[in-house]
């Protein structure tokens, strides 16, 4: 068997435990609803200790470790601690022998995930493990044959997955809110550099690693990889081909991975997807727009509008018009979508606190992790082989 081919069909074997309310029956027994869970973080850099007062604040979550190579990084996390009470580590294989953590957070380089999640879930851990979840066929592959034959949680963080907000939205979508669903246009542009500083020229790549393509996705597995598992999750299939490019076109700083990019997924049902990524125009900023022939919703980071079509939108306008703002309108957007929801990532640490003790398959899990890391691995390789890439053979 081609390991493309077993990639795809373990992702679907594992697919059969996110129908189910339960997941691995009874095979964990996570102490009780009342007793705390310790988890150590593996990489303090600016996703991994951003994370930690998320954590701080969530009732019976403890971080009690940190883990860094560099060793300010590691004291940048240590000191978001509530109480400083996490002991420091600069070897992740230390952090995994402490019988008195239950769980890791995996938040260092792209192409460390696998191995760093597959040595955790060897040592008995639960993991959260940063998007992208994987990087190449073989290191999604090595990940989920592995997550199939443990018995400990595995959450990947695609952490618009586990709002409520989006989960709303995907309902919406799927009940025919916006009819047939006709194209996707997603966008992520920022105007920076993208880079961090670096305080000894030597240590240039591992702090600017997402600049260097052997260790990096650069933009698409950084940022439009949330936006790929998005279209993902409402339609409920993979794309069937990609084509994209890209280029370092204005931050000549040798740099390997793209400063901007653009790619069109084609999926099975006829729906195309386009994700740009820019680096030298923030214009609107983070972007998803579904379209359909009955309406478009438009999502942002935390807020989501509904634009009905033709005769829908003449209704809505004279409705607001004739009975004086009955339906609140805002301008260039559409109708606001109402939904009381937390900040994304909170929430989906809150979701990995709640499957662990619970016992239940996350919703962002490795069937939908494993997807959008293929996807992101098919765009990699449609811009940079400058060749239309087809989905891998199931």
């Amino acid at each position: 068997m081609k390991r493309r081919e077993f990639v795809v069909k373990s992702t679907l074997a594992t697919a059969a435990l996110a129908t189910t309310s339960v997941a691995m029956g009874s095979v964990l027994n996570f102490k009780n609803a009342n007793s705390i869970l310790n988890i150590g973080i593996i990489g303090t850099g600016d996703r991994g200790k951003g994370l930690i007062p998320n954590i701080n604040g969530i009732k019976n979550f403890n971080v009690i470790a940190c883990c860094d190579v560099l060793p300010f990084r590691l004291e940048e996390g240590l000191k978001k601690v509530e109480g400083n009470k996490a002991k420091g580590y600069n070897d992740y294989r230390k952090v995994l022998d402490n019988k008195d953590i239950d769980a890791i957070l995996v938040a260092t380089p792209f192409s460390t995930h696998s191995q760093i999640a597959v040595d955790a879930l060897d040592a008995g851990k639960h993991v959260y493990c940063e998007k992208t979840m994987a990087k190449g066929y073989r290191g999604i592959q090595n990940l989920v044959k592995k997550v199939e034959a443990s018995s400990t949680i595995f959450q990947t963080g695609h952490q618009y997955h586990s709002s409520r907000l989006y989960t709303h939205v995907v309902d919406l979508i799927k009940n025919g809110k916006i009819g047939k669903i006709a194209a996707f246009e997603c966008q992520w542009n920022r105007h920076g550099d993208w880079r961090r500083h670096v305080p000894q020229p030597e240590l240039e790549r591992a702090i600017n690693w997402r600049m260097y393509r052997e260790y990096s996705g650069g933009l698409l597995a950084e940022l439009c990889s949330h936006q790929i598992d998005f279209a993902n999750w409402v339609l409920d299939e993979m794309p069937s081909q990609v084509m994209g490019t890209g280029g370092v076109d204005y931050w000549k700083d040798g740099r390997e991975t793209y400063d901007n990019i653009h790619l069109i997924y084609n999926y099975p049902s006829g729906v195309k997807a386009t994700f740009t990524c820019l680096t030298s125009n923030a214009k609107d900023d983070y972007k998803i727009k579904v379209m359909g022939d009955k309406g478009t919703i438009i999502l942002d980071y935390a807020k989501a509008w509904f634009f009905p079509e033709g005769e829908g939108k003449k209704e809505y306008g004279e409705l607001d018009g004739v009975s004086g703002a009955t339906v609140k309108w805002d301008k260039g957007f559409g109708i606001p979508i109402e939904m009381e929801h937390k900040e994304p990532s909170e929430q989906a640490l809150i979701d990995f606190r709640d499957s662990i003790i619970s016992n239940t398959n996350p919703i962002s899990n490795i069937t939908t992790g494993a997807n959008a890391a293929i996807c992101i691995q098919m765009g990699l390789d449609a811009m940079y082989d400058n060749t239309i890439v087809k989905k891998p053979i199931f």
